[in-house]
């Protein structure tokens, strides 16, 4: 894996640790209104390995995942890329929502790099 700054780590997992609290928070409410919570569900999982392959990368953690969830976590992390790279379009330069979306970008990417390490 290419070489990351302890800067763009922090922001990296930070950016993670918020976006799976965000699925989670989502996946409560939708499970207690009865609705269907498929996506969030698969997106929160993705996230999470995603986030712990990062920390164990980086020296923060430790990784126990199979191949099978690496591969469906992968796909589903390339997935939410063009949402997010369609909301980075719609912010306004130097806007909060923009800064926010360009870190998730990023360590989405990174997190997508690191569980495609773990496959060769």
């Amino acid at each position: 894996m290419k070489k990351v700054s302890q800067e763009n780590q922090d922001l990296s997992i930070k950016s993670l640790e918020s976006t799976l609290n965000k699925l989670s928070n989502a996946y409560n409410s939708m499970t207690e209104k009865g609705a269907n919570t498929t996506l969030v569900k698969k997106r929160r999982n993705a996230v999470k390995i995603g986030l712990e392959s990062l920390k164990d990368t980086w020296g923060r953690g430790e990784f126990f995942f199979d191949e099978e969830n690496i591969l469906t976590s992968k796909d589903i992390l390339q997935g939410i890329m063009p949402s997010i790279e369609k909301e980075i379009a719609k912010a306004k330069e130097g806007s909060p929502q923009r800064t926010l979306n360009e870190r998730r970008l990023t360590a989405i990417k990174l997190a997508i790099e690191s569980l495609e390490n773990r496959l060769k």
